[in-house]
């Protein structure tokens, strides 16, 4: 006899399927939570692994175990949580390569440590996930979609990307406001507050 609680309230599905976390929670954490990590994310990349031409590949894999992880429940607090898997997919990277070079993981004691591996359905819907995403980003107004590429993708602070874009950071400050929202918005049809965006 199945128990209760094995029961989806909204539809009756099997307990497994009712603890998934919704695809819209999901996509709206990872903009608003692990989107403005990413630039200290590069950092930690391409200072613990020596290959940069890698690091954007790294960057993706850490994103599916996020968006992964993320279906089963939201991690809180995120931080930490994106540095772990971030560790964990450099050891797996440097496991994977046959022959590594002794300096291609800056602390190889790390090798000890066991790294999650996302089953191959979770790493298919987190790279849809992302794919979204990255159309969303394609939607925005040229200087909204700068802007937001500038502080999010290449870590630049305001101060760099006004002087970058000839603006004040006022100005910048507000772009990136308004960016942030229409991606909001672009992924769930209204603004973090509930609010429409104008």
């Amino acid at each position: 006899m199945t128990k209760p609680q094995d029961i989806h309230r909204h539809g009756g599905q099997p307990e497994d399927a009712a603890r998934m976390v919704p695809a819209p929670e999901v996509e709206f954490w990872f903009v608003q939570e692990v989107l403005p990590l990413e630039a200290a994310l590069m950092r930690y990349l391409r200072s613990s692994y020596r290959n940069p031409e890698e690091v954007a590949d790294l960057r993706q894999d850490i994103y599916a175990q996020l968006i992964s992880a993320a279906h089963k429940q939201i991690p809180s607090p995120t931080k930490p949580f994106v540095f772990a898997v971030a560790h964990n997919v450099l050891i797996d990277r440097v496991r994977r390569d046959r022959v590594v070079a002794m300096d291609t993981i800056s602390d190889m004691e790390k090798l000890g440590l066991a790294a999650d591996v996302a089953a191959p359905d979770r790493v298919v819907i987190a790279r849809d996930e992302l794919r979204r995403l990255r159309e969303a980003i394609e939607r925005l107004p040229a200087r909204a979609r700068e802007t937001v590429l500038m502080a999010r993708i290449q870590g630049l602070s305001q101060r760099e990307i006004a002087t970058r874009l000839n603006l004040d950071e006022t100005t910048v400050s507000r772009h990136l406001k308004k960016g942030m929202q229409l991606l909001t918005d672009i992924l769930y049809g209204t603004s973090p507050g509930g609010d429409e965006v104008p």
